[in-house]
């Protein structure tokens, strides 16, 4: 029997509640499945910075590289630690040692799933640039609290990063329905945003079979709206990519359902998966977080570790409970009570 180990980070809030529901469910699937799920929980957290100092300790990226996937909670805790000091003390710098250059988002209704759009046909899936872009960390403060303070963000965009985000959006692309749409914002942002354009259309030379379209991120973000059954793949820098997956999240029903995988297209250290909902310190402990994101984040590892059957099972379970009207909408169900409807349709 296969086993593979995954390094668990629950984080704060209800990535303690949802992180359990989705562990359930992923350990129910591989007992049918025949493998096994080693897990080694982290208390990685804004609770362990106030204790350390730090959001994990100094050898954590070590620690984490022997793992075959790295399965993630939520984290933030703002009333405690600002939300920039956990977001670069633990994810941002799992993604940049780990070259997880890939976000990937999903973006679809689930059966029984009442989105805020008139139409429900659509299926987008949005890769996001995870690892660069205006997410790099280049700048600074200088004179700090006086009248003459400067504040400086530098967007960095190398060949090597845009290059090789944009070929995984094709390959994805060719896989799926054939169109990849490229948003940028190259009429304000002159050498960035033309560079990722300019980019596009060499790429675009190697995969003939791919229709690719360029739009601006003001304009993308009202067809997401207004026809998002248009759209395929979409592929975006680091800060649009974030803004639109949000987007995404809302139309197909909330961040209840936004799941995401961040990629090391090459194997060569682990991958992480994670819902993209927020930590949610309102709510946490309460058995009320819908666990639904977390699972499907769980299904997309499991489809990364190679067991592809199981992560169909679990996605097919998942879609027969909300058809049920399980877990659909805010409130209407227990965390425990969607994690149990979700394994009793996968032993069906």
């Amino acid at each position: 029997m296969t086993t593979y180990d995954i390094a668990l980070i629950p984080g704060d809030g209800i990535g303690v509640d949802v992180t359990d529901a989705a562990l359930t469910v992923l350990n129910a699937v591989a007992e049918i499945h025949s493998f096994s799920l080693q897990s080694t929980r982290f208390p990685w957290s804004c609770e362990w910075y106030l204790k350390h100092g730090a959001m994990m300790p100094e050898d954590g990226i070590e620690t984490l590289r022997k793992f075959d996937a790295i399965f993630l909670g939520a984290v933030g805790w703002p009333e405690t630690v600002p939300d920039s000091v956990s977001l670069h003390g633990l994810l941002l710098p799992i993604r940049k040692a780990f070259v997880q250059y890939a976000n990937i988002r999903p973006h679809r209704l689930l059966a029984g799933v009442q989105g805020p759009l008139r139409s429900d046909a659509f299926d987008i899936l949005c890769i996001r640039e995870n690892t660069e872009g205006e997410y790099s960390g280049a700048g600074g403060r200088v004179h700090q609290g006086g009248q003459d303070e400067v504040a400086v963000e530098t967007s960095i965009f190398t060949r090597t990063g845009t290059e090789r985000i944009l070929r995984f959006a094709f390959e994805q692309a060719r896989a799926r329905r054939g169109h990849l749409t490229s948003v940028t914002k190259s009429n304000a942002q002159k050498y960035s945003m033309v560079f990722w354009d300019e980019i596009t259309k060499e790429l675009a030379q190697e995969f003939p079979d791919v229709t690719v379209s360029h739009m601006h991120i003001d304009a993308m973000a009202a067809k997401m709206v207004m026809a998002p059954g248009d759209l395929d793949v979409v592929v975006a820098s680091n800060l649009f990519g974030d803004i639109l997956t949000d987007l995404g999240a809302a139309i197909q029903g909330g961040l209840g359902f936004a799941a995401s995988a961040n990629i090391c297209p090459d194997r060569s250290a682990p991958s992480m998966f994670e819902p993209v909902h927020g930590s949610a310190p309102d709510i946490a402990g309460q058995n009320i977080a819908n666990p639904i994101a977390a699972i499907w984040s769980g299904a997309m590892m499991l489809d990364h570790l190679g067991e592809k059957a199981a992560a169909q099972s679990v996605l097919a379970a998942m879609e027969r409970a909300t058809a049920k009207g399980i877990g659909t909408q805010p409130g209407s169900d227990s965390t425990d009570a969607i994690t149990t409807a979700i394994i009793a349709e996968l032993e069906a």
